[in-house]
């Protein structure tokens, strides 16, 4: 096994390239400490035990990242390989975390629609979920399960949630500012029927 390639992780930490695969991240002191440099020899035994060392750092800092806050699988993969772990290392790292319901894309989803369905549309928490890297369709199965345990009408009391926070009073409002008000809500993922129920609409407008 020979080492084939360092590329800097961080300013101490170096991503290690051997037999032209990204197989380790060492600290600098690591590398001098077993006098490896790029074309360096990795004995067997040297190279399981670096990799043992690796998985058990890169278990560390899952927990760190997960105490820090709250992460889906996909986030979670993504910070450990930015931060230089190679891709099946990351992953033992997420099986372990996982493995004591440390992370869980599902209990995710739930957290995070039970947070905001009563200031966002169900629409808009789905796209902002989608832009974390989670299963669409488990996203639409959960918050499916969500809504369906609502005895309220989420979506109508989000809707005067944000009314309050804006303090709009619409039956105050000339035509334009009314219409302004209609397009916002329609903006941000409301439909046409929770936001006539929420708002009387003007005539022509029913």
């Amino acid at each position: 096994m020979k080492i084939t390639g360092l590329e800097p992780a961080s300013s101490k930490r170096f991503r290690v390239y051997i037999d032209g695969e990204h197989r380790l991240v060492l600290y600098q002191g690591e590398l001098s400490r077993h006098h490896l440099e790029a074309g360096s020899e990795v004995p067997e035994e040297l190279w399981k035990r670096l990799r043992e060392e690796n998985i058990k750092k890169a278990k560390l800092r899952a927990m760190h990242l997960l105490n820090d806050m709250d992460r889906t699988e996909s986030q979670l993969l993504k910070k450990l390989t930015d931060g230089g772990y190679p891709e099946d290392i990351a992953q033992e790292a997420l099986s372990y975390v996982k493995s004591f319901g440390y992370v869980n894309d599902r209990a995710y989803i739930r957290r995070f629609a039970e947070g905001r369905m009563h200031s966002k549309s169900r629409k808009e928490i789905q796209s902002l979920l989608s832009q974390k890297g989670l299963d669409s369709a488990e996203v639409r199965e959960v918050l499916a399960e969500v809504y369906e345990e609502e005895e309220a009408e989420p979506e109508q009391e989000a809707i005067r949630a944000l009314l309050r926070k804006k303090r709009w009073k619409p039956e105050e409002m000339d035509e334009k500012e009314y219409r302004r008000m209609l397009a916002f809500f329609a903006r941000k993922g409301f439909r046409y029927e929770d936001i006539r129920q929420v708002i009387q609409l003007p005539p022509g407008n029913a």
